[in-house]
């Protein structure tokens, strides 16, 4: 047991006898270093989730890969009705080879006109229509080439390709399935999961404690720490992630501003479409920590109440806005070497006489 003379000398006694005097635990404010995990609600999604929508039109005559299967670029995932769209290639190289025909035909007639209008025998006239003629002619050999080469595509997206290295989700068609790209619904979604990326959201004064720590947010970005993955069943994520982008623009609905985390999923136990929690480390050194009990609010403002002269002194504080819900690193109001009072907060009152228990 200390007692309040120890403690202070350089106070005087300002209780009056027979006043009540009650004691309580006491903390003297110390420089330590501490590092608070904090915990945000997030949302999983692969780093690419691709839908996957026909560019044609017609019925499904084959799926060629199952829910959940690993897929590679340009590999064949659906197959279209053919039949239609061959039949208009087959029609778009005949009526190339029609045009190149009467294109050559018309080169021909021209090469003569031009001879026998050095020779004087036809008009200006004649030769003039024979030019404009063998122009229509390429014109319309370049117009079939362009529909041969759009009946080539189409016929090409009958076999519905995947864009990238994924996994394939839900498959809501089934064979014989009418589709088209009007269609709302995607024929399936790709999703490449390799890295996933893991969004969560602060409070726009939590981001902007970590811009004046870090000075901006870029370099906050390069500068903050690891961060874990806790998982739906309550397990913690066995690999580490870093936060990859920090939003510009707060949500005006919630107050809060969207971070996106990316952490990499080699044994693929992480799924498009998961949540979990994600554990948000923050280390200070040579900081003044109290814990969260000792504390108390009113209107959105924080207050402690000082040890001083034998009477309770609220304080307003400033702390970090990061905390692990337990302890609050203190920003402003409290110096060290202060002495706090750490419990029975919500029965004192600002001047109360109050003695000291002990000094934890």
């Amino acid at each position: 047991m200390i007692c309040t003379a120890l403690l202070l000398p350089s106070c005087k006694e300002e209780t009056k006898k027979g006043t009540a005097e009650r004691k309580y635990d006491v903390m003297v404010l110390k420089p330590t270093s501490r590092k608070l995990n904090s915990v945000y609600s997030a949302s999983i999604r692969g780093k690419q989730d691709i839908d996957i929508r026909p560019k044609v039109s017609g019925y499904i005559t084959d799926i060629m890969v199952r829910e959940g299967s690993t897929v590679r670029r340009a590999q064949p995932l659906f197959i279209i009705d053919q039949a239609q769209y061959k039949a208009d290639l087959e029609t778009a190289i005949a009526n190339v080879n029609v045009a190149q025909a009467a294109l050559d035909a018309a080169r021909l007639t021209t090469d003569s006109k031009e001879q026998l209008y050095e020779k004087k025998i036809i008009s200006k006239f004649d030769l003039d229509m024979a030019r404009t003629n063998l122009a229509k002619m390429e014109s319309e050999l370049k117009q079939a080439q362009a529909q041969r080469t759009r009946a080539a595509n189409n016929l090409e997206y009958t076999i519905v390709k995947s864009p990238a290295d994924g996994v394939i989700g839900t498959l809501p068609f089934r064979v014989g399935t009418l589709v088209s790209p009007s269609d709302a619904a995607p024929l399936t979604t790709v999703s490449d999961n390799s890295e996933m990326y893991v969004y969560f959201s602060m409070t726009e004064s939590q981001v902007l404690s970590l811009t004046r720590t870090y000075g901006s947010l870029e370099k906050a970005i390069d500068s903050l720490p690891e961060l874990s993955l806790q998982l739906s069943d309550g397990s913690i994520y066995e690999h580490k992630g870093r936060i990859e982008a920090i939003s510009g623009i707060l949500d005006h609905t919630t107050g809060t501003v969207t971070l996106r985390a990316k952490f990499p999923n080699r044994e693929r136990l992480l799924m498009s479409g998961g949540s979990g929690n994600v554990i948000f480390p923050h280390t200070q050194k040579n900081c003044a920590v109290i814990p969260q009990s000792a504390t108390f609010e009113v209107q959105d403002m924080t207050y402690a109440y000082k040890y001083s002269c034998g009477r309770a002194a609220a304080t307003i504080i400033g702390v970090f806005e990061l905390s692990d819900g337990k302890e609050y690193i203190v920003e402003s109001g409290l110096e060290l070497g202060d002495t706090l009072i750490v419990e029975g907060v919500g029965l004192l009152r600002d001047g109360n006489p109050v003695g000291i228990k002990e000094i934890l």
